[in-house]
């Protein structure tokens, strides 16, 4: 449920019926006022400030598969975060690796053996947005590049990262729209799953 735009009531209304009718429930992108509203709904929710989320889930559902989520900052840690909780609520087991940027290029070569493992690979990164083509020219599994707004200077509030990020000249690279951890967690959940078969 997308959130912004909403009321805290119609946040909260939505919630509690969409818990009545499933196990599992996310909700991106919250205010934390909103977020304290849906954690008096049941008390198996719980609040990822980093991500801006609210879920609810079974903690014995086992996780499989292997998500790897890697930022070019920490600058990037929120949508990175929305991105692992949306996955993980899905199903997938993730890990993520923050601050490996091209900025300095030695960070992501000294974590070339375990990109190598993964079989799916979400690079966030704002600025210049060149961390998903060097990664995708270190890998053989789908990557999937989601650029930030963050940046100073001619980043264009993601513009100039996501035009960056289309123009890859690594293959196996797709990009989503700028910040949208969301759907890099959807598709990536749905790429680790079918690899699994």
């Amino acid at each position: 449920m997308f959130c912004e735009g909403k009321t805290q009531q119609e946040i909260v209304s939505l919630a509690r019926k969409l818990l009545a009718q499933h196990r599992h429930l996310l909700v991106p992108r919250v205010a934390p006022e909103v977020a304290r509203a849906l954690l008096r709904l049941t008390r198996h929710a719980t609040y990822h400030k980093a991500a801006n989320a609210v879920t609810v889930q079974d903690p014995a559902r086992r996780r499989s598969g292997d998500v790897l989520i890697v930022t070019a900052g920490t600058a990037d840690t929120q949508v990175a975060e929305e991105a692992r909780v949306t996955a993980e609520v899905l199903g997938s087991r993730v890990e993520i690796i923050y601050d490996v940027g091209v900025a300095g290029l030695h960070r992501v070569l000294a974590r070339h053996s375990r990109l190598l493992q993964a079989r799916v690979v979400v690079v966030v990164a704002g600025m210049d947005g060149a961390l998903p083509s060097v990664v995708g020219g270190l890998v053989d599994c789908p990557v999937i590049a989601v650029p930030t707004s963050v940046g100073y200077g001619a980043n264009f509030t993601g513009i100039a990262p996501l035009l960056t990020m289309l123009n890859s000249c690594a293959s196996g690279v797709g990009v989503v729209n700028i910040d949208n951890g969301f759907s890099a967690g959807c598709l990536a959940h749905r790429i680790n799953m079918l690899a699994g078969k």
